[in-house]
């Protein structure tokens, strides 16, 4: 318990602290954005995208394979050394001259399936930045409720020991001191309850940044957004992620309808070899041009062109839904911040009302014009106020960065704060023409580094 309080008190002590002292919100939102496995994880299934690209394009071009093979042969079993071994080497080329783009479709498809990818990963580092966001607050949250639980019992504490002194000189009933030690019991149940949500808090913590919290500045001042939902509609239209990778999806379909169509026509083939047998000194050369149309395919071919279709008609409705999934969030969000300013308007207002109620029953209660009891509820009511007060005032603060966030906004290039940021054209910019050379796969390796720094 003692190590609990003494927790708190360095997170209450580090709420008041100086700032070059404490850990500030951009920490913790760099600390986030760094540490997430979840980022490292699709930063490296964005980079096996990128090397679907590349196997495209390797498709463009000739393949080049060497065999070399063996072969024993006995004409008669009957007549001695009638054995015959034959070895041969060859060297043999493909390519594929003409296929109508289905190839060059393949590139544009795996293309476009990293651009959609790039954007999915945008979308998952706003989830990390706001998790950042609300952990920070909720652990400030809490500690503040558990210096409220801590003043309630010592509160109660006094008012018990005030009506066991009264109930000592007969001014109040033995019920009097059993309501308060009453009160004071659930006052330390509710300080309990408290200290284990300010420890789920920085669990939650630990799990989002990768570390516990130490010293917690304050609140920064909150970013702008947008001046109405109109306008903050209007942006995530234009530029969330969760659009623009469905509009990458929706050209996918389209390519792979091509793509279906290009597989019905025939292709042109270029096939040249050499080969050279050791046992004798031939050497035989070939080249074949050959022309390959697919007459009959039991209805494959026609039930993927159908299947094609069907899946840009998903991908276009995936896309309209989507549009519509981002407009009502943008619109949630934003009524979610009126409700929490109008909570904290009336918050402050019940605040002042419940301090003032308080003082004035327990002024009446030494004159002897209130019952303990009196005493008891208007205190209770007091720190509801201001529990309730915190509460909105932590919904409206992560409610701002969560507008942010449905905006299409919430990046760390927008909140500037001065982290280095994974470069998705690194990695496939080094490996988009499929490099199969020395050098270039030294500086593929130096990139890997760099990611894995």
């Amino acid at each position: 318990m003692r190590g609990i309080l003494a927790v708190i008190a360095t997170v209450v002590a580090g709420l008041s602290a100086p700032a070059l002292q404490a850990e500030t919100l951009a920490d913790a939102l760099a600390s986030s954005y760094r540490n997430s496995k979840l980022l490292d994880q699709n930063e490296a299934l964005l980079r096996a995208a990128d090397e679907d690209v590349a196997q495209a394009v390797a498709r463009l071009r000739p393949v080049v394979s060497f065999v070399a093979s063996a072969q024993n042969s006995n004409t008669s079993p009957d007549i001695a050394g009638s054995d015959t071994l034959q070895s041969t080497f060859t060297l043999a080329a493909q390519w594929t001259l003409f296929d109508f783009g289905r190839n060059r479709l393949g590139v544009e498809i795996a293309k476009e399936t990293v651009l959609a990818t790039r954007e999915a990963l945008k979308g998952l580092e706003a989830q990390v930045l706001l998790s950042a966001v609300s952990a920070f607050v909720d652990v400030r949250l809490q500690a503040e409720i558990v210096a409220l639980r801590q003043s309630n019992v010592r509160l109660i504490g006094q008012e018990l020991r005030a009506a066991q002194d009264r109930f000592d000189v007969g001014e109040v009933t033995r019920t009097d001191v059993a309501i308060a030690e009453a009160r004071l019991a659930a006052a330390r149940s509710g300080l309990a309850a408290a200290q284990g949500d300010f420890q789920v808090a920085r669990e939650r913590y630990r799990a989002v940044t990768g570390a516990y919290p130490g010293n917690l500045a304050g609140l920064p001042p909150l970013p702008k957004t947008a001046r109405s939902l109109d306008e903050a509609r209007m942006i995530a239209l234009r530029g969330h992620p969760s659009i623009l990778q469905a509009q990458r999806q929706v050209t996918v379909a389209q390519l792979g309808v091509e793509a279906t169509k290009a597989a019905m026509r025939p292709t042109i083939n270029l096939d040249a070899g050499i080969s050279q047998g050791l046992d004798q000194d031939v050497r035989r050369d070939s080249l074949t041009m050959s022309f390959n149309q697919t007459l009959y395919s039991g209805g494959a071919l026609s039930s993927g062109h159908r299947q094609a279709l069907a899946n840009k008609e998903a991908a276009e409705a995936n896309l309209l839904q989507t549009t519509i999934t981002v407009g009502e969030n943008v619109g949630n969000a934003w009524s979610g911040l009126q409700v929490a300013a109008a909570s904290i308007q009336a918050g402050s207002l019940q605040v002042q009302a419940a301090q003032t109620a308080f003082d004035g029953v327990r002024e009446e209660a030494t004159l002897g014009a209130r019952t303990t009891l009196d005493v008891l509820n208007a205190e209770q009511e007091l720190l509801d106020a201001r529990a309730t007060k915190l509460q909105a005032e932590a919904q409206r603060y992560v409610g701002v960065y969560n507008l942010l966030a449905t905006m299409g906004l919430l990046s760390v290039e927008h909140l500037n704060l001065g982290v280095p940021v994974y470069d998705p054209a690194l990695y496939y910019n080094a490996v988009k023409n499929a490099p199969v050379t020395s050098v270039q796969g030294k500086k593929l390796q130096r990139i890997l580094d760099k990611i894995g720094d």
